[in-house]
This record gives C-alpha cells, structure tokens and sequence, in this order.
C-alpha cells in the first residue's frame, strides 16, 4: 500500500473548488509538480538542495516538479519531510495573496452623524463606508440606572468599550457589574445582555467599537 503509484494517481484528482460570488463553483485539478516546485521556491532551496534533503536524486525532482513522473507514496512521504512541511500542505493550494483595498473615510469633529436614544446619545463614525468590519462611535451615557433601559441591550458581534471621560457602570449579563473610569476598557460578547449607565455627575463619555 505505501508503495502504490495509486496514490498520487488518487491525489492528483483532488479538486480545488473556488466560491465566486454571483457564479457557479469553478473547479481546478490540483497541479502536483508545480505545488512541489512552489514550497522550494519558498525557502530558497535550489534543486540540488531540495533533492538532496529529501533523499533523492536531482533529476527525480526535476521529473516530478514538470510533471513527468507520478510519484509514489513513499517519495511523497520523503518530499514532505525534506521540506519541512505536511501533506495536506503539499496538496492544497495557496489562498490568492491578499491586495488592499484602498477603502478609507474621514469624519471631521463636530461632524459625526447623531444618533441620540433614550438612554444614550451615539455619535457615528465613518459612516460613508458600507459593509464595515468595525462599526465605530463615541457615546455620551444619559442613564444613570439600569431600571431605564427595561431590558437587555443585545445584538450580534464583539464589542470594546472604551472610557473618554467621567466613570461609568457596565452591567453584563453573566457577570457582576463592573465600574469603569476614565481610561479603562473591556470587551465583551454582544449577544451577552449588556448596558452602561453614568456614575459620574456630568454624562460619562466613552467609546464603542463594535465589530
């Protein structure tokens, strides 16, 4: 079984299967050769030197690395050591090389977008980008104890909370409430009830990121 050239025969039909938005999956056969050729590449290795660390002959590698020979599990199992890597390396092909994206946006003070409730008064940040990862704001905090809100606030995501000014209360639902000052912090589940209210005599300030 080690030895059968069924194998890489096997292997090399593995699919590589691409989600592209709006279309049909597009599907690509894994090319072994130029995989093994990729991973050397990657560490400086020339063919001499990636043959001789995995105990074959140089000309072997050159055969496998343009697809001219299929090899059998056991030279697989020596290119992987050789290499320094794992199989499922070896036959899985890299994810695209990320490029940026180029989204930025500006918002100017005094010129952030209101967004005043009954416990709260939300100031939005960055509201010119759509489809945001992070989902800033600063909040002046208007409550000043946990009976105005009537019930949990909860929503999706992962929330850090930071202090601007003034000292604030965090209630959580699974945990004791806390007292934050200025400059502290924390971060928290948002499906987890929570809500803040101002210990301070002037309305607390903080701000929220929630992602």
């Amino acid at each position: 079984m080690a030895d059968s050239p069924s194998f890489l025969n096997d292997q090399k039909q593995t699919l590589q299967i691409n989600k592209k938005a709006g279309s049909e999956a597009l599907v690509e056969p894994l090319k072994l050769g130029e995989r093994v050729k990729a991973l050397r590449l990657s560490q400086n290795l020339t063919l001499e030197e990636a043959a001789q660390r995995a105990g074959l002959a140089r000309s072997t590698l050159s055969k496998i690395e343009n697809e001219q020979v299929s090899p059998t599990f056991a030279v697989v199992s020596k290119l992987v050591a050789g290499l320094g890597i794992n199989i499922p390396q070896l036959f899985t092909q890299p994810e695209p090389e990320q490029t940026g994206g180029g989204r930025r946006d500006i918002t100017r003070a005094g010129q952030a977008e209101p967004h005043p409730t009954k416990t709260y008064d939300h100031e939005l940040h960055a509201t010119q980008l759509s489809q945001k990862k992070m989902i800033p704001f600063k909040t002046r905090v208007h409550a000043r104890s946990i009976d105005e809100f009537g019930q949990w606030v909860r929503h999706g995501g992962e929330e850090f909370l930071y202090v601007l000014s003034g000292e604030v209360m965090l209630y959580t639902e699974f945990y004791e409430p806390v007292a934050l000052s200025t400059g502290d912090s924390a971060y928290y589940d948002c499906t987890m009830g929570h809500a803040l209210v101002s210990l301070s005599e002037q309305d607390a300030e903080v701000l929220w990121v929630t992602a």
